[in-house]
């Protein structure tokens, strides 16, 4: 049996703003770092201790990672990081708004560039200077691979070979394993282990500093899954799902 715990990062300084945030950078708010020393707690309590950490390039899942493991004293473990674990690019809607969004473009125009499984948002130009294509971790990348925007399909399409070749051989060598990342990078690995369908994906919510657990068997199929605090999770899931826009 193989042990695999997921965590989205506690909530960034622009979720706590409300604002589209994608591939920018941004830092946990102090309500994120309580977020992410509950987490550690919930992991304690449980006695799941991780063994390997996989997380994106991105602070707010690298600092949660941290400050998670540090409650438990695992800041030692080996950790792997990659791109692909990254957020959804927003394209052009990165650092607007949500709820003015809304209003300039329609709320069901926004939910679709939100939540559709294909759609993506309106692209970023290539100049602009938030462009990941100028931005020094992403520079041994092949300019081709980097978004300028992305739907949920395409969050799938990227993480999907970092799971096989990255996360399972670490499941598979009986490792329990931390993958720290974001709710569309989470929601496209948990739409894979679930299989959940492109028309159900939408309506999925990923809590922000909720540990959730699954056991897999040795072919990597799921035996359980659980949040290790149910209650908790179901209402900060229902906060995700309220966000304007």
């Amino acid at each position: 049996m193989a042990t695999l715990i997921l965590l989205r990062h506690g909530e960034s300084t622009w979720n706590l703003a409300n604002l589209f945030t994608g591939w920018i950078d941004v830092d946990l708010s102090p309500r994120g770092e309580e977020e992410a020393v509950a987490a550690g707690k919930l992991l304690g309590d449980a006695g799941l201790l991780p063994d390997v950490l996989h997380t994106s390039l991105q602070r707010r899942a690298i600092r949660t990672a941290q400050i998670t493991l540090d409650v438990v004293d695992r800041l030692w473990l080996p950790t792997r990081r990659s791109w692909r674990l990254n957020e959804r690019h927003y394209g052009a809607l990165q650092g607007k708004d949500k709820k003015q969004t809304a209003e300039e473009f329609g709320a069901d125009q926004v939910k679709v560039w939100r939540r559709s499984y294909a759609e993506p948002p309106p692209p970023l130009d290539p100049d602009d200077p938030t462009h990941p294509r100028f931005d020094p971790r992403y520079a041994g990348l092949p300019v081709d691979v980097l978004p300028s925007s992305e739907c949920l399909a395409d969050v799938v399409a990227r993480m999907t070979p970092y799971w096989y070749d990255s996360v399972v051989p670490d499941l598979v060598a009986g490792r329990t394993t931390l993958v720290a990342a974001h709710g569309n990078s989470l929601r496209a690995l948990v739409k894979h282990l679930d299989g959940i369908s492109d028309h159900d994906i939408p309506e999925l919510n990923i809590p922000t500093g909720q540990p959730l657990v699954y056991e897999l068997d040795d072919r990597m199929a799921v035996v359980s899954r659980r949040y290790l605090d149910p209650e908790a999770a179901a209402a900060a899931a229902e906060a995700v799902a309220r966000q304007a826009g």
